[in-house]
């Protein structure tokens, strides 16, 4: 089986599906591996690296027209797929339903790592969700502090005495615990607080104060559920007044191939003090959790509040998330294959496999992910009627 690994073509996007250590271990499985010309350049990984690794260095044309599976992080070049591959990467086929249906109208198996059942005990090193949440995290922070006009910690000089910032995490997942334990770890006075209450313990373990509010909106599969409108409402209006005694705010919050909720409201952020920073980590196509935010603009508002839109922050963090994300995408994929027959060219998709489940989306030119092609129903009803 040749397995192939692409140059990402999205702006801004410097990782890399595929780093050199983890060819050898694909290799070790006894797959062939292409690498494009200049994959892992955004990363930090020369092709010097990948051909002393064990991989074929090949052209764009070549790696698509010979490779029987394609390893990538966001979108492939869907005119140079072919029946018969098959495509795994981050493809958000809940956000963009449509490309999961061009896969399928091509004959291509695609299969997104977005999908993984995240309480499966086995499927807990193909988590590339967790693991380009925990990079996101860590770089928010880093990201408020320089926004940031004053010290994160508290400082006992002869000049004085600089208090330390008060940073508030909103949304305490992966991303939002990574972002106050490096928060803490900067010195700022940190709080957090997500609709969860079972992650109370979790955000005291990391020294930070954890914030009650009446709304409790606990999910299935590790995520929040979409909160009611009445809901959203209370915790707004709860929520106001907590953030307007921050210095630096970090939202998280998203809901899985829906609009994040809004958590910053525009009369929030005009009770921030002047030099306040708020980090939108939710902050997308979509939308975001903070009024004004622009994904991948840095907005100051009138009252003299720093709005970070905080797009695809893994991809700024390039060395570091592509080796997470190359741990996980190689244990999927060597989960698939050894479901398969030895020396076989194609992966056996079997979707009565829990983890499998998850992560096929589109095969034998039909779109099989039942959530996905549930949105694609709807869409084409609400262009019918």
């Amino acid at each position: 089986m040749k397995v192939a690994v692409v140059k990402e073509g999205a702006p801004g996007e410097r990782r890399v599906a595929l780093v050199p250590e983890t060819v050898q271990k694909l290799r070790q499985g006894g797959l062939e591996v292409l690498v494009e010309r200049g994959a892992g350049d955004g990363a930090w990984f020369p092709d010097d690296t990948y051909s002393a690794a064990g991989a074929a260095i090949t052209t764009t044309d070549e790696l698509y027209a010979t490779a029987d599976v394609i390893l990538t992080v966001t979108r492939p070049q869907l005119d140079k797929l072919r029946a018969g591959q098959a495509v795994i990467g981050m493809l958000a086929p809940l956000i963009d339903p449509q490309l999961a249906r061009s896969l399928a109208e091509r004959g291509v198996t695609a299969i997104s790592l977005d999908g993984l059942p995240r309480t499966l005990s086995r499927a807990q090193g193909m988590d590339a969700l967790t693991s380009q949440a925990n990079v996101a995290g860590y770089k928010a922070a880093i990201m408020a502090a320089e926004a940031y006009g004053r010290f994160f910690p508290l400082l006992i000089t002869a000049a004085g005495t600089a208090r330390p910032a008060k940073l508030l995490v909103l949304g305490t997942g992966v991303a939002g615990l990574q972002a106050i334990g490096t928060a803490r770890r900067l010195g700022a006075q940190v709080s957090g607080y997500d609709v969860r209450p079972a992650s109370k313990g979790e955000v005291e373990s990391l020294g930070a104060t954890f914030i009650d509010l009446t709304i409790s909106a606990a999910g299935e599969g590790g995520y929040a559920r979409e909160l009611t409108a009445e809901e959203r409402d209370a915790q707004q209006a709860e929520l106001a007044g907590h953030i307007a005694r921050h210095d630096v705010i970090i939202t998280t919050a998203q809901v899985p191939g829906r609009r994040p909720p809004l958590l910053v409201t525009a009369d929030a952020v005009a009770a921030m003090a002047p030099g306040s920073v708020i980090v939108d980590m939710g902050a997308s196509k979509l939308g975001g959790n903070v009024a004004g935010s622009v994904p991948g603009e840095t907005v100051v508002t009138p009252n003299g509040v720093t709005i970070v839109g905080a797009e695809n922050l893994p991809a700024s963090v390039p060395t570091a998330a592509s080796n997470a994300y190359s741990r996980n995408i190689s244990a999927l994929l060597l989960h698939l294959v050894n479901a398969s027959d030895p020396g076989a060219s194609a992966l056996a998709i079997d979707t009565t496999d829990d983890i499998q489940a998850g992560v096929v989306v589109a095969h034998s030119g039909e779109v099989v992910h039942p959530a996905v092609a549930k949105l694609l129903a709807a869409e084409s009803a609400n262009q019918g009627s």
